[in-house]
């Protein structure tokens, strides 16, 4: 039994292995020419699956390839699930509700008619319009990130629509095997779908509120970081086994599984843990989505794959484009938001896949909508690069004037928009001294702590806290570093306050930072740092010593 595993397994992990092996050579070519990386990851699949590169893995090459691609989707699934924020949903209502609806429907019109135009029909043709309505948050975002405009208000827009449209396709997908299963046809299967999606989303709703939050924070309390990074994935493995068992995609189950732990006081924490993970995650999914295309049916259907791409891009384009500019968004970032979601999702893969394996879709036309979902997402990087210089020359046009964007896509709700704030590591003694002093003063601050009870409390007085390490460069990103002007690590442990120092400097090289240390020789490691403020605290006790005593003799004279 142990023989045959490790010969199932051996495939996977080779072809893990040459897929990040080449992903390295093309991204170093890809960074020095200033190209899109994610279109390397694209290239990289599709040249390993028809160079007969992958048959070197033996007759299970077949097997490795849908199951890290599966593996792919499942990860990736998971992190977007994790970054969905109810509180987001009720900030953008207007955008979510009314830009996503509309552009939901009239994408998914639009997409079906075309279908018609070339011959599908019947329940296939509904999937194939819902799934080219679908846009890529993954690429979306990440590209708002690498452009330095993750809050501007075509993100905000984006996000918004993006928000609805996992709305959408959670319910889509409930009721995908009643539409084109077996036992499709009628409204029973249809009533018998949302049941088994009722209770299985209720199910995550109860363990949200009344088992999550009490496992996480038994899990927090040990302070053990190994624990609770399994506990996490633990749970999305969990729910992601549950969501099959209910005949359930393993990739909403995964979504789902983001979504429970989303909205506890701990996100910011398995936010940091996972982060670092995503990049990773993108990349196998990317390269995943290279190694399903058949270059040769490719080729046979070129023209057909050209017109799809062409038309994904325009129509949804311009759909997007127009319902951000009567939301009140400038031509640019009307423009920038609507080539971010311009292209297929990785949620449009999803669907399709689910509905050729349930036979509502022939694998010819699902080969033809995976190159054209692949090939636009690879795109919309320089298509969000391309938008500026075109609304240069569009808003010399008095049609497109200037507007002031809708006040909800001004900032954020999920992390509020700060400057000139206080971050303070660690809320002992010194750190609550610290708060106080800045609340007196009106200062606003972030509190980052790792004790389980001080961040429920603080929550609940509505502190900004974040549970999370303060080692972590992508806990400085969600406390929002980059515009705060001072740091306060609090706690005398000079090897990880010289870590936090580093990662607040990597966002924001000119903070202020301050720091304790009990020793001599952690003080000096320390000015080493560069570290601008710090205190020795066995001088500073000295200090408080000598002056309270000379206080004594004062008193007698």
């Amino acid at each position: 039994m142990i023989l045959a595993s490790s010969n199932d397994v051996a495939p996977v992990v080779a072809l893990l292995g040459m897929v990040l092996g080449s992903v390295i050579v093309v991204s170093l070519l890809l960074v020095k020419a200033r190209q899109s990386l994610l279109v390397g990851y694209f290239l990289c699949g599709l040249v390993l699956a028809n160079t007969g590169a992958t048959a070197l893995l033996g007759a299970s090459s077949g097997e490795a390839i849908e199951l890290l691609a599966e593996l792919g989707v499942v990860l990736l699934m998971f992190t977007l699930g994790i970054e969905f924020s109810l509180r987001e949903l009720f900030h953008l209502k207007r955008i979510v509700f009314g830009g996503g609806g509309v552009q939901m429907f009239a994408t998914t019109v639009i997409g079906m008619a075309v279908g018609w135009a070339f011959g599908l029909g019947g329940p296939g043709l509904l999937v194939v319009g819902f799934a080219m309505a679908l846009s890529s948050t993954a690429v979306s975002i990440k590209s708002f990130q690498d452009m330095g405009q993750p809050d501007s208000p075509g993100a905000r827009l984006a996000l918004g629509v993006a928000i609805f449209q996992d709305l959408a396709v959670i319910v889509f997908m409930v009721l995908l095997p009643s539409l084109v299963g077996e036992n499709a046809g009628g409204m029973a299967p249809i009533f018998i779908a949302l049941g088994k999606g009722v209770i299985f989303l209720a199910s995550c709703w109860v363990m949200s509120i009344y088992v999550v939050p009490h496992l996480l924070h038994a899990v927090a309390s040990s302070r053990s970081r190994e624990l609770f990074t399994v506990t996490v994935v633990g749970l999305c493995a969990i729910i992601a086994w549950g969501a099959n068992w209910f005949g359930l995609s393993l990739a909403l189950g995964a979504f789902a599984g983001g979504l429970v732990v989303s909205e506890s006081i701990y996100s910011h924490k398995v936010l940091a843990d996972v982060l670092p993970f995503k990049d990773l995650f993108l990349t196998v999914f990317f390269v995943s989505v290279g190694l399903l295309i058949d270059l040769q049916a490719v080729l046979e259907s070129w023209w057909i794959i050209g017109l799809g791409v062409l038309g994904i891009l325009l129509v949804k384009g311009c759909v997007i484009a127009v319902i951000a500019r009567r939301l009140g968004l400038r031509l640019r970032q009307a423009l920038i938001a609507g080539a971010a979601l311009a292209s297929s999702g990785e949620f449009s893969l999803v669907l399709l896949s689910r509905a050729s394996d349930l036979g509502g879709i022939s694998p010819e036309i699902e080969q033809v909508l995976l190159a054209c979902t692949a090939i636009s997402m690879a795109l919309v990087p320089t298509l969000m690069r391309g938008a500026g210089p075109v609304s240069k020359v569009l808003e010399k046009w008095p049609i497109f004037q200037h507007k002031d964007p809708n006040e909800a896509l001004k900032s954020g709700a999920q992390v509020e928009v700060l400057s000139d704030h206080v971050v303070i590591c660690g809320y002992g003694p010194v750190g609550i001294a610290l708060h106080e002093a800045m609340d007196r003063l009106s200062v606003p601050v972030v509190v980052i702590e790792m004790n389980a009870k001080t961040v429920r409390d603080l929550h609940k007085r509505g502190v900004r806290v974040l549970f999370a390490d303060a080692t972590n460069p992508h806990t400085m990103s969600l406390a929002r570093v980059e515009s705060a002007r001072a740091i306060a690590f609090t706690f005398p442990e000079p090897l990880l306050a010289i870590e936090g120092v580093r990662a607040a400097r990597g966002l924001n090289p000119g903070i202020v930072t301050h720091a304790r240390a009990k020793f001599a020789n952690g003080v000096e490691m320390l000015q080493k740092e560069g570290v601008h403020h710090i205190f020795h605290d066995e001088v500073t006790s000295g200090q408080a010593m000598v002056t309270a005593v000379l206080g004594c003799y004062e008193v007698e004279e």
